[in-house]
């Protein structure tokens, strides 16, 4: 069956979706002044619940949605300004994008390089809070946490957390410079971070070993020996035992063999040398 494109219908518009064009147009022919001033309102306050519709979707982001109506807000305020009648769209199509853009970019710059969890987040609001209102009262005297909490209503222990959250709104670049400044040798956070050490498997590896190496007749010890920690050949460690390259294969095979299957299964004992 061959699909049908139907023409598309008018664009849906929401029930308080406002007509304001004529406010644009009166707009646009006006000065910078008071009389703008009040139209911009007008028109700000007759998009809003625009706004906040748009907000509503990014709710559940991390951000309370009362900080996302007010970022959502200044975006209305820019596209009510900005926007120009007289190239055919309208001012929804204009300022829809104009407020989302405003709101994602509130997200890029302004919130969390990591995840927080939200309890933690809205005790960093309180705290924030609470210390720009303490910030204008006559007492000049820093704050303590007893005094924030009375003013948040939170707990003292609350406080602490909200106050270390504020610390930790931005992470750290491993490029930045550690140490006072007056230093002579300047190093960044990065050279401050350890490397895994590889060498460490080895002694792992050997500390299992060794206690199944003693299990091993003397001739095998020493095969494992020569091997192993002299670098030797078996055609030479052959030479020196008196022992065909092949029996040197052999023991080798049947000693890493019977060390194998004890660390693999340490309940096992070393099978006794025939």
């Amino acid at each position: 069956m061959t699909a049908v494109r139907l023409p598309a219908g008018p664009r849906r518009r929401h029930e308080n979706t406002p007509d304001t064009a004529a406010l644009f147009a009166r707009l646009s022919g006006l000065p910078a002044g008071p009389r703008r001033e009040a139209l911009v309102d007008e028109l700000v306050r007759a998009w809003l619940p625009l706004a906040h519709r748009l907000a509503r979707r990014f709710r559940d982001r991390g951000e309370t949605l009362e900080d996302l109506r007010q970022v959502a807000a200044l975006g209305l305020v820019r596209a009510v300004e900005r926007f120009d009648p007289a190239r055919g769209s309208t001012f929804e199509q204009y300022a829809v994008p104009t407020i989302v853009g405003e709101i994602k970019r509130h997200f890029r710059d302004h919130t969390w390089d990591v995840h927080v969890p939200r309890r933690v987040q809205e005790l960093r609001r309180r705290v924030r809070t609470a210390l720009g209102e303490l910030a204008v009262s006559v007492d000049d005297r820093v704050p303590d946490v007893a005094r924030i909490a009375r003013q948040a209503g939170i707990s003292e222990d609350e406080v602490v957390t909200g106050l270390g959250a504020m610390g930790s709104f931005r992470v750290l670049s491993l490029e930045a410079a550690v140490g006072s400044p007056g230093q002579d040798e300047h190093y960044t956070l990065a050279d401050t971070l350890g490397e895994p050490e590889h060498r460490y498997d080895v002694v792992l590896a050997r500390v299992a070993v060794q206690p199944h190496l003693a299990g091993l007749p003397e001739r095998e010890r020493r095969v494992l020996a020569m091997r192993f920690f002299h670098g030797m050949t078996q055609a030479r460690i052959g030479a020196e035992l008196g022992l065909s390259q092949m029996q040197v294969s052999r023991l080798l095979s049947r000693s890493c063999a019977r060390i194998r299957a004890a660390v693999e299964s340490p309940a096992a004992d070393v099978p006794a040398a025939a």
